[in-house]
């Protein structure tokens, strides 16, 4: 998941720079329909996860296939948004969108095993809120975030290639929870720093696409933010 967030950054971030614009002229209908998306997309993958648990011989169909080609598939499509949001249909970046967010289902559909309900209810909600306290700030703030986001970016190439390296050699718990606690900082960062941004994005991929793809990387910060704070409960 931070490797899909990694990919899309790197195709869409340079874009963003020069396209600094008025806030005046972006319509008010944009943050309604983004938020809207991103409910949907979230809906879309916790609902396609439990629908799985409640038949496990499915379940295990499915992830039989393994984690690794649904993760490659996520990022290819985290790529494709990036590079192609321009010239892209916007029925087509909403088909994208929904892929993705059902592919991130099929293997959320192993936490319902894993946790209890009450647990996952509770973290819910505890990301939820902090969500909505950043997503706050960056849509009020006049402050320019650029610089915060070049501080994330690299943030989170470290923790992606932290998490690989103790995945694959480490093994260390200590080391694991230092990465999950700097993970949740540098989501905490995104959440304010994209919703901030995607006003600057209207400018050259219209209000539509813009609420998509705003969607689309808020999305990433939720579920990213909710799987480090999973541990806690």
């Amino acid at each position: 998941m931070s490797a899909s967030l990694v990919g899309s950054e790197m195709c869409i971030r340079d874009r963003i720079k020069g396209e600094k614009m008025n806030e005046n002229n972006v319509n008010t209908d944009l943050y309604p329909k983004m938020f809207t998306w991103l409910f949907i997309g979230l809906l879309v993958t916790f609902a396609t996860g439990y629908a799985l648990t409640t038949n496990i011989d499915m379940m295990l169909n499915v992830l039989s296939i393994g984690v690794l080609p649904i993760a490659i598939a996520e990022i290819v499509i985290a790529i494709i948004l990036g590079v192609r949001l321009e010239k892209m249909n916007p029925i087509t970046t909403k088909i994208l969108y929904i892929g993705y967010a059902i592919l991130t289902g099929l293997t959320f559909s192993t936490i319902f095993i894993y946790f209890e309900m009450a647990s996952l209810i509770s973290i819910f909600i505890i990301t939820a809120v902090i969500f909505g306290l950043l997503a706050f700030y960056g849509y009020v703030t006049k402050k320019d975030l650029t610089k915060l986001g070049t501080i994330i970016f690299i943030g989170l190439i470290g923790i992606v290639i932290g998490e690989l390296l103790n995945w694959l050699i480490f093994k260390n718990a200590t080391l694991d929870l230092g990465i999950t606690i700097i993970g949740v900082l540098i989501f905490v960062g995104y959440i304010a720093y994209d919703v901030n941004r995607i006003k600057y994005m209207v400018g050259y991929i219209g209000e539509e696409k813009a609420a998509v793809y705003g969607a689309f990387q808020l999305y990433l910060d939720f579920i990213n933010l909710f799987i480090r704070l999973l541990p806690v409960s």
